[in-house]
């Protein structure tokens, strides 16, 4: 009786380790999968809102002189004939 048992544990205890080299790789990389996954879904949001921006400046910027007035004063320093552009420089402590 005690042979048959410990044959039987025995058994149980080389499928388990057996089910464990082929499966456990491959559960692995299914988690690391999920993982990337999950991180390129945040940054496929992220962009989507990005895109969604940018959309609306180009709208603007094609559309609405008041807001290409205020780009081309604000990123390029274009000032209008007879206005005397004036720097404010930060006093040094």
């Amino acid at each position: 009786m005690f042979p048959s048992l410990l044959r039987k544990w025995v058994g149980f205890c080389t499928v388990a380790v057996v089910l464990l080299v082929v499966f456990l790789p491959g559960y692995t990389k299914v988690q690391e999968l999920r993982d990337t996954n999950r991180d390129l879904e945040v940054k496929i949001k992220k962009l989507y809102k990005d895109n969604i921006l940018l959309q609306e400046e180009l709208k603007l910027i094609a559309e609405d002189p008041v807001y290409q007035e205020q780009m081309a004063r604000e990123k390029m320093g274009l000032v209008r004939p007879g206005e005397i552009p004036i720097k404010i420089v930060p006093a040094k402590e």
